[in-house]
C-alpha cells in the first residue's frame, strides 16, 4: 500500500505540531527527503510513498515528536560553511555561534594580512569542534587546538577534524594548553552557562538531549566563563583576542567576569544573528 507524499508530510506536520516542535513542516520535509534519499526541493516530484519508506518516515517522525534534536536523527548539522556530524553526547552547534566565530575569523585574517603568516588560535569547550575547524578552513595558515572534556563529544571533534590540520586535545580546560602558554593570539570558547535554577526554562531538545556538561554552569551560569577568562589570560600573547559565548541574560555579567579580572582591556559584548547579546571579547593587557 502506497501514500502520497503530501498526505504523508501532512500528517507528519500535524503530529509534530501537536508535540510542540516550533519548525513542524520544515523537520517533516527534512526527514521525508532523507528516508527518501532526496532533497526537500525535490519532494514535490515524488507521487507517492512505498510502504517500506512509509514505515521508516513514521519512525523518523516518531522520534522528532518525541523531540530528539532533528540533527540528532539526521546525522548532521550546518555550521557557517561546515557540515559536521553530531549525534547523542555531543552539543549540536546552533547560528547564534557563528557570529563569535566570524569575529575570530576575522581577527586571525587581520594578522595574517599584518605579517603573521602562522598566527595561534585555541578553541576552549570545542564540542562538535564547529568553531576550531571553521577558523582553520577559514583563514589558512592558522595552528589551531581545540579541547573537550566529554569522551563522547571528544570523539565527534576528531571525526569532524580528520583531513584539518587541528590538534583536538580530551581533557580539561583549565590545564589541557598550558603548553600554549603565552604563544596564543585568538582563544575562543562556547562554555556552558546555563544557570542550575534555569533547569525548566531550556527546551526540552536541550535539557533532554544535548549532554549536561555542555550546559550547566553553576547557580549563575558563570563559572566556566571565569575559567575561560583565566585560562585565556594565561595563554594569549598582550593584545591577543578572547571571544567567549554566554546567555543572552549575561551580557553585563559576562562581561564583568573579564572587566573584574584585571588582566583584559577593550572589553565588549556582542549581539547574534537574532540581535541578542551572545559573546563577549576582550584584549590581554600587555604582559610585564
Amino acid at each position: 500500500m502506497t501514500e502520497a507524499v503530501s498526505e504523508a508530510l501532512a500528517r507528519a506536520t500535524a503530529r509534530l505540531a501537536a508535540a510542540g516542535v516550533e519548525s513542524a513542516r520544515h523537520d517533516a520535509e527534512t526527514l521525508l527527503a532523507l528516508v527518501v534519499g532526496t532533497s526537500r526541493g525535490k519532494l514535490g516530484s515524488r507521487g507517492h510513498l512505498d510502504a517500506e519508506s512509509a514505515r521508516a518516515f513514521d519512525a523518523a517522525v516518531a522520534r522528532r515528536a518525541a523531540r530528539e534534536p532533528l540533527q540528532h536523527i539526521t546525522g548532521s548539522a550546518p555550521f557557517r560553511y561546515l557540515e559536521l556530524a553530531v549525534g547523542s553526547g555531543v552539543f549540536i552547534p546552533r547560528p547564534e555561534t557563528e557570529v563569535m566565530a566570524g569575529e575570530a575569523i576575522t581577527e586571525l585574517k587581520r594578522l595574517i594580512v599584518g605579517g603573521n603568516a602562522h598566527p595561534v588560535a585555541v578553541d576552549l569547550c570545542t564540542g562538535s569542534g564547529a568553531v576550531a575547524i571553521s577558523m582553520a578552513t577559514e583563514a589558512a595558515g592558522v595552528g589551531v587546538t581545540a579541547v573537550e572534556i566529554s569522551a563522547a563529544a571528544h570523539e565527534y571533534a576528531e571525526r569532524n577534524a580528520a583531513g584539518h590540520d587541528i590538534d583536538v586535545r580530551l581533557g580539561d580546560i583549565a590545564s589541557a594548553v598550558d603548553d600554549l602558554a603565552g604563544r596564543v593570539h585568538v582563544v575562543t570558547a562556547n562554555p556552558p552557562y546555563i544557570p542550575l535554577i534555569a533547569f525548566e526554562t531550556v527546551d526540552a531538545e536541550a535539557r533532554e538531549f544535548d549532554p549536561p556538561l555542555a550546559l550547566w554552569s553553576g547557580d549563575d551560569g558563570l563559572d566556566t566563563i571565569r575559567v575561560v577568562s583565566t585560562v585565556a589570560a594565561r595563554l594569549l600573547v598582550g593584545g591577543g583576542l578572547v571571544a567567549c559565548e554566554h546567555a543572552d541574560v549575561q551580557a553585563e555579567s559576562a562581561a564583568g567576569v573579564f572587566g573584574a579580572s584585571g588582566e583584559w582591556a577593550d572589553v565588549r559584548d556582542h549581539r547574534d544573528l537574532a540581535g541578542r547579546p551572545r559573546f563577549v571579547t576582550a584584549r590581554r593587557v600587555p604582559r610585564r
